[in-house]
Parts: C-alpha cells; sequence; structure tokens
C-alpha cells in the first residue's frame, strides 16, 4: 500500500463527508453552513450542563482540518465533556456541533463513521493479543474482509509494534498499549481524531513513541484534537490551543500567538494566569483524580 495512502483515505473522507452534507441540507444560518463546511470541527455555543453543575458554557470553536488542537486546562474544566459531546457520547444541552460536516445530533451516525476516539480509560482487551484486538476493531468499523489483513498491518507497522502483534496486550507496555488504541482509533481512517488525555501516566520515552505516531498521523492529512493539561505538551505539539477555564474557553490562538501576548519569556502557564486570572492547578474532583491515577496504574 502506497506510504500516503491514509492522508488520501483521511483527506478524501472530510471531503466526501461535505458533498453528503451539502446534498441534506445547510445548517441553520449562512455563516454557521460556511464555517461548517470548511472547518474539521465547528461548534456554536456548545452547552453541557448535569443538573446544576455547567460542564461547557457556550463554547464556541473552530478547528481546521489537518491541524493538531489542543484543549489546554486544569482537571474539572470541561475538557472531556467537550470531547464526549463531539464523539456523539453525550447530547448537548444546548448549542450546535458539526465534526467534518455533519451536525452531532441530528447526524451522530455520519459523525462517528469519520471520527476515531481514544479516551482516557483503557480501551484494548489485555487478554486478546495486539492483532486480535485490531481484528476485533476492522469487523466493528466494517472493514472490507479483503482488506483487513493489510489494514491491520500497516497499523502495527505505523504503531511500531508489529513484533509484537502475537502478544496479549496485557504484557504490553504502557507506550505499546497506547500505540495500540491509536492504531485502534484510526484503523478506519477517520477526518477527525479525538485524544483525550492521550500521554497521561506514560513514561518519557513512552511519551516520545505516543506523539510521534500522532504527529505522522497529522503529516498524513488527519485532524487531531486533544485534550491536556500538561502546558509544555501542547506548547510542543499543538498547531493551536483552546485556553480552558470553568467551562469556558478563555483564548484560542497558537503557543507561540498566545505567549507573545503575554510577554517576551512568557509559557502557556503565564498565558494561562493571564487571560483566566487563575492558578493553573491540576487537581479537580475526586472521581477525576481517580480515574487519571487508575489509567497510570494500568499503564505502568
Amino acid at each position: 500500500m502506497a506510504a500516503d495512502a491514509p492522508a488520501v483515505s483521511a483527506q478524501a473522507g472530510f471531503v466526501e463527508a461535505q458533498a453528503e452534507r451539502v446534498g441534506e441540507g445547510e445548517p441553520a444560518g449562512p455563516d454557521a453552513a460556511r464555517r461548517a463546511a470548511s472547518a474539521a470541527v465547528h461548534t456554536v455555543d456548545l452547552t453541557r450542563r448535569f443538573g446544576p453543575l455547567v460542564a461547557d458554557d457556550h463554547v464556541s470553536l473552530d478547528v481546521g482540518a489537518g491541524e493538531i488542537f489542543g484543549l489546554i486546562g486544569p482537571n474539572g474544566a470541561g475538557k472531556t465533556t467537550m470531547i464526549k459531546m463531539l464523539a456523539t457520547l453525550l447530547p448537548p444541552t444546548a448549542g450546535r456541533a458539526w465534526v467534518a460536516g455533519f451536525d452531532i445530533v441530528a447526524q451522530p451516525h455520519r459523525v462517528r463513521r469519520r471520527i476515531g476516539y481514544l479516551p482516557q480509560m483503557i480501551s484494548t482487551d489485555g487478554t486478546l493479543t495486539g492483532y486480535e484486538n485490531l481484528l476485533l476493531s476492522a469487523q466493528l468499523y466494517n472493514i472490507p474482509r479483503r482488506e483487513r489483513a493489510q489494514r491491520i498491518h500497516d497499523a502495527l507497522v505505523r504503531a511500531k509494534i508489529e513484533d509484537a502483534a502475537g502478544r496479549q496486550v496485557g504484557h504490553y507496555s504502557g507506550g505499546m498499549v497506547r500505540s495500540l488504541e491509536i492504531a485502534q482509533a484510526t484503523l478506519h481512517r477517520p477526518a477527525v481524531l479525538f485524544a483525550d488525555e492521550p500521554t497521561v501516566g506514560l513514561d518519557p520515552v513512552a511519551y516520545l513513541a505516543v506523539w510521534a505516531h500522532l504527529l505522522d498521523l497529522r503529516d498524513q492529512g488527519m485532524t487531531i484534537l486533544v485534550t491536556t493539561h500538561n502546558m509544555e505538551e501542547a506548547d510542543e505539539h499543538c498547531d493551536r490551543v483552546a485556553v480552558m477555564h470553568t467551562g469556558r474557553v478563555a483564548v484560542v490562538g497558537s503557543p507561540a500567538e498566545l505567549k507573545a501576548q503575554v510577554g517576551a519569556a512568557a509559557t502557556l502557564n503565564d498565558v494561562f494566569i493571564h487571560f483566566t486570572g487563575a492558578v493553573l492547578e491540576q487537581g479537580g474532583e475526586f472521581r477525576e483524580i481517580l480515574r487519571t491515577r487508575r489509567v497510570a496504574r494500568r499503564l505502568s
């Protein structure tokens, strides 16, 4: 298979999505239609409430095709809830959003066909081999039988775990597990990948391996939206970021642009403090801390 096939497929999927969307009618309003057609992700006042708690509060964002876009902020800022809404796992309370040109509420099945989702929690079966996990994903994604073996081989090579394909995943290192999960989430060559805290709990070597994998997917044409509370990670790898605080977006821009607005020697931590008026803490609610520690323990 040609080396640039994933790029062609990802871009083709995005173009196909736009064509189908136009055939089914434009989103409400000419401005929304224009933005939804040109952005990989477009949200307008997207809101999610859990009773009296507002997790995401009127969030409006545009994520361009082919970029790595970071939602950055502390635990509890609304990042994971935003990802789950965009991935059609949670319905919004108010507002609208389009992913790859499709409305997440009105056209969820079309959205799901064009996205990959990498959650914080472990999503592989440790009793199966790496190959078997990918074969299960190929079946779930309805990848044609004649293409499965080649798709799985290419995914294993891209993840650099082909030598471990026959081993049970329960014996993989944390970095290998994450690389396999990325391979699973992108086996169907989605236009957009949602990665929720993709490096949480990883050691430095595994961290570098996971980001090499994600950057390669971006270079092949995939749009990647990541969440992180690691400001150095966002600074190094994201093309643009949205600083989130208490469910709202404080500012959007490239790391370099945002730092330049604050000062010559500013960091993204300084940017967060400047635009939110708060000190960045990596705390969050008890359940979020427990979940993060469980992931870290299983990957260690």
